[in-house]
């Protein structure tokens, strides 16, 4: 994998630190020994595992945004899907990993101690709540998502998180368009303002996929995020 990953990164134009390939490598074994007792990812090929899972998430370093020093949250982040990539990729990053199942969080403590990250914070926890909690609220540089609801609704779990002036980055398909459409009335709400997608190819499989981009523009008014229950029968 460790070969597989440096050819990935220099492909997308990528220098990362020496030691990023060999972290992420080790991710990778970690990942598919886990996944052998826990549903973490339907992807066990090494190959797809570093191409749709850690080149995936190692493009959104090209899209022009500074992640230097930056303070990220990862709503839904699952396996650690896109955060831990970033914060191997680029060490300065201080990364939340949030995730609404204890099991998921625990492993990906024991990850980040295995591979020796520090400025990593595992959460247990929902998005919605915890989006209102104090120091979350408008509080974070840049908010990840990674295919975990449709755009509306992630709007409304992740814009809360988001400082006025940074950025959400969620991951999507590039049939998202339909999804960019109706968001639009969710995210002038939360306070946010759409940015044009980018789409981007995954080096060495052909795999395209989308980075929906909303910057933030004022604090989300309070009221927001809903339940759960509400957000899901009546989007924005």
């Amino acid at each position: 994998m460790e070969e597989r990953i440096a050819r990935g990164l220099a492909a997308l134009g990528l220098t990362p630190p020496p030691d990023a390939a060999p972290k992420l490598a080790e991710y990778g074994r970690l990942l598919l020994e886990q996944n052998q007792v826990m549903n973490l990812t339907a992807i066990t090929d090494p190959d797809q595992v570093v191409d749709l899972h850690f080149l995936d998430c190692a493009a959104l370093l090209t899209l022009g945004v500074d992640f230097r020093d930056k303070s990220l949250i990862d709503v839904g982040t699952g396996a650690g899907f896109p955060g831990l990539p970033l914060k191997i990729l680029e060490p300065s990053l201080r990364l939340t990993l949030l995730d609404s199942l204890g099991k998921r969080v625990r492993w990906l403590e024991s990850v980040c101690e295995a591979l020796s990250l520090d400025s990593v914070a595992c959460l247990h926890a929902r998005a919605e709540e915890q989006a209102l909690a104090e120091g979350f609220r408008d509080g974070f540089d840049l908010v990840t998502s990674r295919a975990v609801a449709a755009l509306p609704l992630l709007c409304e779990l992740c814009l809360p998180y988001v400082k006025v002036g940074g950025l959400f980055l969620a991951m999507k398909s590039v049939d998202s368009g339909e999804e960019l459409n109706q968001a639009g009335r969710a995210i002038a709400k939360l306070g946010g303002r759409l940015l044009p997608p980018v789409d981007y190819e995954i080096p060495g499989c052909g795999v395209r996929h989308r980075v929906v981009r909303v910057e933030k523009l004022s604090p989300t008014p309070k009221g927001y995020p809903r339940r759960w229950a509400k957000i899901q029968k009546a989007p924005l």
